[in-house]
């Protein structure tokens, strides 16, 4: 038997992003999701190291590998659409949840739950603030698109790295992690490699 599962998430380099908005560089899903897992991880290892926690920071990391699969089905829809008003978010988010089923159903059997805990949330506590971490991952990730938008001369999104920089903002009291990432790491983004080596 054939499985297509890894071969539809090799597509996701095809899925490109801020598709409402003239990107100096464009980027793809495959990008994003690697840049979301790698903060997802550093947030977890942040929570573990100085909060107390004990997450999973390499679940963390392949919920962020992964968080936005269901978009080889759907596409990306754009935020300003998706968010529009409750009803339009909750259909999409069905939406999503029919592609990640369709996604996981080409899989072996023995091979699915496995994955199954990677795409659909438990009701556990550690996992509910593993995925809250995974989304502020996410909203980082966009801010630090906007960034280097801006800093090449973009005026395009201006307005998209204040409001991303808002919401971002509103989860520090929340999620202390987002803070110390903001606090020391997101500055050297927008630093040349020279700056940064």
């Amino acid at each position: 038997m054939n499985y297509n599962f890894f071969a539809l998430i090799s597509r996701m380099k095809y899925i490109d992003r801020w598709a409402l908005m003239r990107n100096t560089r464009q980027e793809n899903l495959c990008e994003h999701s690697m840049e979301v897992a790698m903060i997802a991880h550093a947030l977890c290892t942040i929570g573990n190291v100085r909060y107390g926690k004990h997450l999973d920071a390499n679940k963390a990391a392949l919920i962020g590998l992964y968080h936005d699969a269901s978009e080889i089905i759907t596409g990306d829809m754009p935020t300003p659409v998706k968010y529009f008003n409750s009803e339009l978010k909750h259909a999409y988010k069905e939406v999503e949840a029919l592609a990640d089923s369709k996604l996981l159903d080409k899989l072996p059997d023995d091979m699915r739950p496995i994955y199954e805990d990677i795409f659909i949330p438990s009701d556990t506590e550690e996992d509910k603030y593993i995925r809250k971490l995974v989304k502020a991952a996410d909203k980082l990730s966009a801010l630090i698109k906007c960034i280097s938008e801006v800093n090449v001369g973009n005026a395009e999104f201006r307005t998209a790295k204040d409001s991303t920089g808002k919401s971002i903002r509103k989860l520090y009291q929340e999620l202390p992690e987002v803070l110390d990432f903001v606090n020391e790491f997101l500055s050297s983004y927008g630093n040349t490699l020279d700056e940064l080596t």
